[in-house]
């Protein structure tokens, strides 16, 4: 067995917890949040037909991230984004998955972004 950092195996041991009880539907897509180093996506998925509805990444060429000041800051602009484009397509209601991230720094910025637009957890 190779070596592996114990912060990311206890990460993905979260996001396989997490994965077991959350389950998105059409009506209830999964909000499924990826975050790196440099950028953070969102995903909208129903999980019964296996398809991504929408999604948001800070890494696409229609977000400018230098109009913000920190990392923090551009997670809260694609929670409003996200939620936009969920309204635009008659989503209210999301599943809430944090991809085994703790519920701290840019993933609660991301969060508190969507809700301030709109979307209901």
């Amino acid at each position: 067995m190779a070596k592996t950092n114990p912060k990311v195996l206890a990460r993905k041991k979260r996001a396989q917890r997490i994965r077991l009880k959350v389950h998105g539907t059409s009506g209830r897509p999964r909000m499924s949040v990826f975050r790196s180093n440099r950028h953070i996506s969102v995903q909208l998925i129903d999980d019964e037909r296996g398809i991504t509805l929408l999604a948001c990444s800070t890494d696409s060429k229609s977000f400018d991230a230098s109009a913000f000041k920190g990392k923090s800051e551009q997670a809260r602009e694609i929670g409003r984004q996200v939620a936009e484009k969920a309204k635009a397509a008659g989503i209210e209601r999301v599943v809430f998955d944090r991809g085994g991230n703790l519920y701290h720094g840019r993933i609660r910025s991301l969060s508190e972004g969507a809700h301030e637009a709109g979307l209901q957890f």
